[in-house]
């Protein structure tokens, strides 16, 4: 039988959705965070969770991060619901518990890999890069890892499947931080953000979401 003459059906199973988008407004949105993520980190010294130095906020940044935060987790909330459907592949309408810190990486600073149990969706959005949109040897990058593990590409780590994305198998990924950019992935997913290496600070907002049942019509 020839190539030709095979046919053959093509799924493609256990795909990891990961989003991103550029909101608008984001210079006049991000001097605004600023001001405010600035002035808390002065009242409230950093928590430990996955970061490695720099500075975490400990309050929920809906409690002080004004509007513009809520202008940020609308637009994510927008994109867990067209990201989010029913096992009948129908549309669901979800009414999205939010909880969001926000992050200051300075030189050296950044985050080792982990995920966030207890919740469906995570994402971040970019207050200030640090220049890394315009000097790769500012570091800081966000990088995610294939879920599978290692194991696909351990015994021939030159082939991939052929999965119709991105031939990323058995590798990490990494999203280049730019101001007003908003990522949104799996809360289950393994992810860290690369040391930062600037001369500034790198500022995020890091947020998650989850079903809030109360709510639920």
């Amino acid at each position: 039988m020839s190539d030709s003459e095979l046919q053959m059906q093509v799924g493609h199973f256990f795909a990891t959705p990961v989003a991103a988008t550029l909101l608008e407004d984001s210079e006049a949105r991000n001097a605004d965070l600023k001001q405010r993520i600035f002035a808390e980190r002065d009242r409230e010294d950093s928590i430990a969770a996955s970061n490695l130095g720099g500075w975490h906020s400990g309050r929920p940044m809906e409690q002080w991060g004004g509007p513009r935060v809520e202008e940020i987790l609308s637009a994510a909330c927008q994109m867990a619901d067209r990201l989010t459907l029913d096992r009948s592949g129908q549309s669901v309408r979800i009414n999205w518990s939010t909880r969001a810190w926000a992050n200051i990486n300075e030189k050296g600073h950044g985050n080792e890999f982990h995920y966030h149990p207890g919740v469906y969706w995570s994402g971040t959005y970019y207050v200030d890069d640090g220049g890394r949109a315009t000097d790769e040897s500012c570091g800081g990058e966000f990088e995610i890892m294939d879920p599978r593990g290692p194991g696909v590409a351990m015994y021939a780590p030159s082939l991939v499947f052929d999965e119709g994305g991105h031939n990323t198998g058995g590798t990490n990924v990494r999203f280049t931080p730019r101001a007003g950019l908003l990522i949104l992935f799996p809360a289950w997913l393994y992810h860290q953000v690369r040391p930062y290496l600037g001369p500034t600070q790198r500022i995020s907002i890091a947020f998650n979401l989850s079903v809030d049942d109360s709510r639920q019509p």
